[in-house]
């Protein structure tokens, strides 16, 4: 019902009386006034007359669905959408609800996590109100072998997303958006199977937007939008943007078996190709070239030794020879 009054007032160019309020949603107008004030204490900023109503003056920076549906082009994904003003992991709830049936294309957004983890169980820092920190419920009919694909499919959706809005960012494979060398979006994919099928998978996002710092010990490889392009970017157009191009790529692979577009962008935005890079899995470091992408969304690379090998998604970490990248 706060959604339904919150989208009145946004329709309304004027005041809109509580009494045509309560006609057109059928409750009480204590009703209303006890919805307003919770809307207000969100941070919209809503004026009252009496004998003339309510006005909505201004809406605050926040990723409820109210404020990213009109965005949203899409069927599925990000429908049924959650949002919490503050939560411990959004991957770790995505789980949770997974497990207790939560339909495919569930979002879980949350304005802050305060325990928020990246891959291989590093920390994520997750500033309220700075960043877009969301978890998406996937259920496809796949082999459990062909799910490392759905974070490629992560990637370019989020690489083309930033593209629509303005900024040329590239993919460190398979799982990391850069922006000058520097970290700026990192993909978390965790999946619950059997041999022969996929229960679910739940793809955690996390986007430093407007950070406008980060703390001294990841400073040198942690950036922000805000702090690359010089202006602020607007949440809610990039949050819809990541699904619009993921359902559109996502239902191209599942429905279709095409995963052309995707090994497409994801050749021609990389940031590793050509490079020389260690290949890091847990004690053991080797060098190597990364040299291709191949169909299957494999990273090939040439060893020291001129032998050609492929990494597989989620098997190693990647580092540049000098640095992050």
């Amino acid at each position: 019902m706060k959604e339904k009054i919150l989208e009145a007032l946004k329709n309304s160019e004027d005041f809109i009386s509580g009494e045509e309020l309560s006609r057109r949603l059928g409750i009480s107008r204590a009703a209303i006034w006890k919805h307003i004030k919770t809307i207000k204490d969100q941070g919209y900023k809503i004026e009252s007359i009496s004998k003339k109503g309510y006005k909505l003056e201004y809406s605050p920076d926040l990723l409820t669905y109210g404020e990213v549906r009109k965005y949203l082009e899409t069927e599925e994904m990000g429908r049924n959408f959650l949002h919490y003003d503050s939560i411990d992991s959004t991957n770790v709830l995505a789980k949770k609800l997974a497990q207790e049936g939560a339909v495919h294309g569930t979002v879980i957004l949350a304005e802050e996590q305060t325990s928020g983890r990246g891959r291989l169980g590093r920390a994520w820092v997750s500033p309220k109100s700075t960043g877009i920190w969301m978890t998406v419920i996937l259920r496809p009919n796949i082999s459990p072998f062909m799910a490392s694909k759905l974070t490629l499919i992560g990637a370019a959706a989020v690489e083309r997303a930033m593209e629509e809005v303005g900024i040329e960012a590239y993919i460190k494979w398979p799982n990391d958006i850069v922006l000058n060398s520097k970290k700026v979006c990192g993909i978390l994919t965790e999946m619950s199977g059997e041999m022969d099928r996929v229960n679910y998978i739940v793809m955690g996002i996390g986007i430093n937007v407007n950070t406008n710092s980060f703390p001294e010990e990841i400073n040198s490889i942690a950036t922000s939008l805000k702090l690359e392009t010089g202006r602020e970017v607007d949440r809610k157009l990039l949050v819809a943007g990541i699904l619009n191009n993921f359902e559109n790529l996502y239902n191209k692979f599942i429905i279709e078996n095409n995963f052309n577009q995707v090994i497409d962008i994801c050749r021609n935005k990389s940031v590793l190709l050509g490079k020389d890079v260690r290949l890091i899995n847990g004690e053991n470091i080797r060098k190597a070239k990364a040299i291709d992408i191949d169909d299957d969304g494999e990273l090939i690379v040439e060893y020291e030794d001129g032998v050609l090998g492929k990494v597989l998604s989620g098997e190693i970490s990647v580092r540049g020879l000098y640095g992050y990248v």
